[in-house]
């Protein structure tokens, strides 16, 4: 579809699913030559994050530990600058090297506080791995280790991203037109 509609929004087709494919398994090679001979945990972000950590496990392809977690700080279209968190990790990470997969960097607030409170509880590393990072969007000091995509600072919905909820299904990504 090169249009869709969700609720009074209207999104344009932005990133076909095959290149979001392309960057996934770009991305799942760099991780599996970095972690080689280590045990990390792999921490799926929730909501948005469920399309892409399914990918990236499918490529990873190996005996590799997976848990969830959901943090929140969106409303609409745009954060509302304080983080809650939903459902916390529910595995001992103590002296765990972690890989938080997000599907979306753009202020990087919820990911800097969840990697500082996860360093806290004790995790021998911290890493941050995002199929989308928008740098113009950045307010903070944060650097995900891998990136699947960069792109511009558009409100885009699909492939597990949301507007209120609707429109993670989509396998492609589309961004707002109005």
């Amino acid at each position: 579809m090169k249009k869709i509609r969700l609720k009074d929004k209207e999104f344009e087709l932005f990133i076909p699913e095959n290149d979001i494919r392309d960057a996934i398994r770009r991305m799942a090679n760099q991780i599996e030559a970095d972690v080689k001979g280590t045990d990390p945990l792999f921490v799926g972000i929730l909501n948005g994050a469920f399309m892409f950590v399914s990918e990236l496990m499918s490529f990873l392809d190996g005996p590799y530990e997976l848990t969830f977690a959901r943090y929140s700080s969106y409303r609409g279209t745009s954060t509302t600058g304080m983080v809650n968190e939903i459902m916390p990790i529910r595995v001992d990470i103590k002296d765990r090297p972690l890989i938080l997969l997000e599907d979306i960097i753009d202020t990087g607030y919820t990911m800097q506080f969840v990697m500082n409170k996860l360093r806290e509880q004790g995790a021998s590393s911290v890493k941050l791995a995002t199929m989308l990072f928008k740098p113009d969007a950045l307010k903070c000091d944060l650097k995900p280790d891998y990136v699947g995509l960069q792109i511009p600072n558009d409100f885009i919905v699909g492939h597990g991203l949301d507007y209120d909820e609707a429109g993670r299904a989509f396998r492609d990504i589309y961004k707002v037109i109005y």
